[in-house]
């Protein structure tokens, strides 16, 4: 009685989770659709939304309404590639934020405590003072990646030593990295003679997405979707890491290879996030959070839904920078920030005031 009553359980489990999935799928897929007709939609040329749609299905070879050739080259040209752009960004920050609070079981985590992030700044601005960036238009996001790979397992390394990797010591390596790449980032912008240089790093450093084309998104789509796959892959077992590595090793996870397998594709979807957006903060605390509130901790939901879920914040945070005080465009790491930085004081006195309940 007692194993069909385990596999009554098990079944119950199942389908609740594909319940929430569904669901969770369904109003976020419909909300990132909405997100991303109004984004087309919106900006210092007002499209109306009929021809958007006709603009869309015209591609397809639906010819349902007029439009103009230049509303035409607006949406496939300018806001198209800056949209799938973005939503790339979300989905890889949104799934690494998740990621990373379930493997450190901190809900506090972000992918730039592993140093990704100033990784990433770091082989920007570099590329920007040299003035690569102006001789071949993809050195500032390969210097940005190649930054923040570099500092992902530097960190990694540094943790390491000794042949067995120790979280807190990742989390300390990663904050003393972070600091001194700031500091070498702090450098290089007094050091700058070109006011214009200097202002292009100050605007990559508050993350933005103008200028997208879809030379990026072809570049940007096949790490971000791989690295979203597997981490959506190994999301049974990041449940089980939660319970501890002990308890994780009797259920059958391979601790030595699915801990790195995660950190090193966080830090890959990260890197090449930060590569095309610059710095955009908070987007991997506030949306984990918010869906583990609504949906549970079961990481087999939370992981696909973050996807979907920093999607959609990344592109209603760009739609509104663009919008906002025109014609004059904020940049999205100000919308982030203006958002995510009094949810994670939210979070800090919530934290605190739990600690002391018990």
């Amino acid at each position: 009685m007692g194993i069909f009553a385990r596999k009554a359980i098990g079944s119950y489990r199942t389908a609740s989770v594909t319940a929430r999935l569904a669901v969770g799928a369904g109003a976020l897929g419909v909300l990132v659709l909405s997100a991303a007709i109004a984004s087309l939609a919106l900006g210092p040329l007002g499209i109306p939304v009929s021809h958007v749609a006709a603009i869309v299905l015209d591609r397809v070879g639906i010819d349902v309404a007029d439009f103009t050739i230049t509303e035409k080259l607006v949406v496939e040209q300018l806001r198209a590639p800056r949209i799938l752009v973005g939503g790339l960004v979300g989905m890889a920050l949104g799934v690494s934020g998740a990621a990373l609070q379930g493997l450190f079981r901190n809900p506090m985590a972000d992918p730039g405590i592993i140093g990704v992030s100033a990784g990433g700044a770091t082989g920007a601005v570099l590329s920007i003072a040299l003035g690569l960036n102006t001789l071949f238009f993809l050195a500032l996001p390969l210097f940005s990646f190649a930054g923040a790979m570099g500092a992902a397992f530097l960190v990694y390394g540094i943790a390491a030593v000794g042949g067995r990797v120790s979280m807190p010591t990742l989390l300390l390596a990663g904050v003393a990295v972070s600091s001194f790449l700031g500091a070498v980032v702090s450098a290089v912008i007094v050091m700058v003679p070109a006011d214009a240089a200097l202002r292009e790093i100050l605007f990559w450093l508050a993350g933005g997405l103008d200028g997208r084309t879809w030379e990026h998104v072809r570049i940007a789509v096949g790490p971000i979707l791989v690295g979203v796959a597997i981490i959506t892959l190994l999301s049974r077992d990041l449940n089980l890491l939660m319970l501890g590595d002990e308890e994780a090793r009797s259920l059958g996870v391979r601790v030595r290879l699915v801990r790195p397998l995660i950190l090193a594709t966080a830090a890959l979807v990260t890197g090449t996030a930060v590569a095309f957006s610059g710095t955009i903060a908070f987007v991997g605390l506030v949306v984990p959070h918010m869906l583990r509130l609504l949906f549970g901790p079961d990481h087999r939901v939370l992981i696909p839904l973050s996807a979907a879920g920093g999607a959609l914040f990344v592109v209603v945070a760009d739609t509104i920078a663009r919008t906002a005080v025109q014609p004059t465009e904020l940049r999205v790491g100000i919308i982030t920030a203006l958002v995510g930085a009094p949810f994670f004081l939210f979070l800090l006195i919530r934290n605190k005031r739990q600690a002391e309940a018990f």
